[in-house]
């Protein structure tokens, strides 16, 4: 039976107390609002005495929109990876910022106007908007705000920037790095091209101890992980104005991010007397690789009505061969399984709209866009044995039959849509979109079978400028979640040596929900900062969690499907504050807090539980403090989640996550000629993750216990140095 917890009247309890919570620091701060516009434009002379060198420098500088600890210190700038593990096609930008680039997005998912902002030299910038409202003019539709930066128009000159960077990691191991960008605009066409090589080097170090069923110490497990891994990323933007009323963009990005690890394990036997440590080994080389090319063409009418058409064409390649050993006291060892794993995700996308003017204040979008998305996977399994030829395939080992190894994917969708836009009047906006989505999800190989599916999407979103300065906001959405591909197919697990293989599930549905979600977002007056608070509600229907999917009681398998329906309450407030009320106005003070929780019925033991790794919540806390008079900044972002009853279950086993909380760190200073010199520290203390798995004998509603372990690892801190400017 659901709980009384998610009943509606509770829930209204709940809302309006954590409301209140909002109500009373925005109040401290209130005074006479400033300005009567809920766009907010920061010009290139806001910036000037902070000595920027890219537009990331500048978003940093803006409260509500940069981190405490600076973008550039996230170590992120990687690209993503394909279609195949969700997030396939362009979607409709509900939530979150958009970044936006003269009102434009790149038409790329990997290659982002976001990922341009370490590119594109301060110099270049006339002005940065903070988009708070809703318009058929704008180029996304539903996002939070939107982040648009205005490039000059009359630039002619180029300009090139560059980083060279060493991380220090905590085994003593030194990586180099740097990136170059080429960005300028000659005529109409405005160009940014760059090449990156960013460390990725990990040393993770973990102990696992575990005791039997009658608490008697049964083993200990140390091991260290080592991937040696650099991304090369090479891309290109283009922006080419064809007229007053057409403009074309083209974009494209290159990547190789091979991730080879090397893997040592010591394992000592408890029980044993004397103790009895036995040595293990992996090699498992791993090739990866990505491309990603996209482009758009726009026109406007002499009426203003907008024509666009968009393409994207994707492909991610994936590929790890896994040997483990086993290491004898004498040197000799002795293979004892062998994994290959690869997989090739393609994505193909087209987007066509049209916008035009209805009446006064009301404008409407129709379009459609189609995807083609496909996955090829292939998993080979190795195992000493004498039943069976060993094969040098195998790595020398005996083949092992694994169910649906070997497979192709495939979904064609087609998503029809259409967007109205009503400015009611100059405080009301309001935003109506209908999508419906038609797909066909293939499968063949290992598994043939073919599926067809439709839904139809509604949202809404209202807005209500109740001053300039505050902003309510409520909306209503059907979502619908894509299917992970790699869920349909087997798998590897890295976490459980002694599972090796997850199975796939080719019976996957779509998981839905309705999301309802409450906004207030408060910009203190006379540029103090930000505060906003996000309520939510979602609805969940087949969620998709582990499942049983066991051929046999002597083959206990599980798999992703789906489980059922389910329930998530949450809020999540946020606040950039200039201390300009203690003298200090260049130091942004910056929280985030998070409390959320979830219910469904577990399908292995019927109880109620929340959602798999669905934490509490989080709290961050961050400080950035610029001394323009010293031309240096600094700050520290300290961040911890709610630990308790993270939890995983499966069939055989559960698991319980906790961390200790993670700190980075930096210093930054810029000298005469505008060279910038940063010291980072991430991962600033130890910011060990753990993780308690019971196991069972046989499924877990049985309940028979067979051993319980508790494991910890970390990856350490990691302390670089980076060096930008501009020629």
């Amino acid at each position: 039976m659901r709980s009384k917890y998610f009943s509606s009247r509770a829930i209204a309890r709940r809302f309006a107390t954590l409301f209140l919570l909002l109500c009373i620091p925005a109040a401290l701060f209130a005074q006479d609002n400033v300005g009567e516009e809920t766009t907010i434009m920061y010009p290139a002379s806001y910036f000037t005495e902070f000595n920027p060198v890219t537009v990331q420098d500048m978003l940093d500088r803006i409260p509500g929109v940069g981190s405490a600890t600076g973008g550039s210190n996230q170590n992120s700038r990687g690209p993503g990876q394909g279609g195949g593990n969700g997030g396939r096609g362009l979607g409709s930008g509900s939530g979150g910022s958009q970044v936006l680039i003269n009102g434009k997005r790149t038409a790329g998912k990997n290659n982002q106007a976001s990922g341009q902002m370490d590119r594109i030299t301060a110099d270049q910038v006339n002005y940065i908007e903070i988009i708070r409202g809703t318009s058929g003019e704008l180029d996304v539709r539903g996002s939070g705000q939107i982040v648009n930066v205005v490039l000059f128009e009359d630039l002619s000159a180029n300009s090139l920037s560059y980083e060279v960077n060493m991380d220090r990691y905590l085994d003593h191991n030194t990586q180099p790095g740097g990136s170059v960008s080429y960005s300028g605009q000659t005529g109409g066409l405005n160009y940014v091209l760059s090449a990156v090589a960013e460390p990725r080097y990990d040393h993770n170090v973990s102990k696992e101890t575990s005791i039997l069923a009658d608490f008697a110490l049964n083993d200990e497990v140390r091991e260290e992980r080592i991937r040696e891994q650099t991304s090369y990323d090479f891309s290109v933007n283009l922006d080419y104005e064809l007229s007053l009323k057409s403009s074309v963009r083209f974009n494209a990005l290159y990547s190789e991010n091979d991730n080879p690890t090397d893997v040592l394990r010591y394992t000592t036997d408890l029980r044993a007397t004397p103790r009895a440590t036995a040595i293990e080994r992996e090699e498992i080389p791993g090739d990866r690789n990505n491309w990603e090319i996209g482009g758009d063409y726009e026109y406007l009418s002499e009426g203003g009505d907008r024509f666009k058409v968009l393409f994207i064409s994707n492909r991610n390649n994936s590929a790890s061969t896994r040997e483990r050993y086993d290491v004898f006291a004498d040197g000799s060892e002795s293979k004892d399984l062998f994994l290959d794993l690869g997989s090739v995700t393609t994505e193909r996308i087209v987007r066509g709209s049209y916008t035009m003017g209805l009446f006064e204040g009301q404008d409407i979008e129709f379009g459609a866009e189609r995807a083609q998305t496909t996955l090829d996977s292939s998993l080979a399994l190795g195992l000493p044995s004498s039943a069976g030829t060993p094969s040098a395939d195998f790595g020398g080992l005996v083949p092992q039959a694994v169910s649906n190894a070997n497979s192709t994917v495939e979904e064609i969708r087609i998503e029809p849509f259409i967007i109205h836009n009503w400015i009611i009047n100059s405080r009301m906006t309001l935003e109506s979109t209908l999508l419906y989505e038609l797909s066909e999800i293939s499968q063949s190989g290992d598994v043939n079978r073919t599926r067809d599916f439709d839904f139809v999407k509604p949202k809404v979103d209202f807005r209500y400028n109740l001053t300039p300065q505050l902003q309510l906001r409520g909306s209503a959405e059907k979502v619908v979640r894509q299917l992970r591909f790699s869920d349909f197919v087997a798998s590897n697990d890295p976490q459980d040596n002694d599972s090796i293989t997850l199975y796939g599930n080719e019976n996957l549905r779509q998981e839905w929900f309705w999301k309802y979600d409450f906004y207030a977002d408060y910009r203190l007056p006379n540029d103090i900062g930000v505060v906003n608070m996000n309520l939510f509600y979602h609805q969940h229907k087949d969620r998709i969690a582990r499942i049983d999917v066991s051929p046999s009681e002597d083959n206990l398998q599980s798999a992703n499907g789906n489980i059922g329906d389910g329930d998530v309450v949450g809020i999540s407030i946020n606040s950039s504050i200039r201390m300009r009320m203690i003298n200090l106005p260049n130091l942004l003070v910056t929280s985030a807090l998070s409390v959320r929780d979830s219910e469904i019925e577990d399908p292995f033991l019927g109880i109620d539980r929340r959602f798999a790794r669905f934490g509490r919540g989080r709290l961050t806390l961050g400080f950035r403090h610029d001394l323009p008079r010293w031309n240096m900044n600094y700050g520290l972002e300290w961040s911890n989640r709610f630990d308790s009853n993270e939890k995983v279950y499966d069939i055989d086993d559960i698991a319980d996550y906790i961390g200790e909380p993670n700190t980075n760190a930096f210093v930054q200073f810029v000298d005469s000629r505008g060279t910038t010199y940063r010291f980072d520290a991430r991962n600033a203390t130890s910011n060990l993750q753990c993780r308690e798995r019971t196991r069972f004998v046989g499924r877990i509603s049985a309940n028979i216990l067979e051993e319980i372990e508790d494991r910890c690892e970390t990856s350490g801190r990691v302390v670089s140095l980076k060096i930008n400017g501009t020629f």
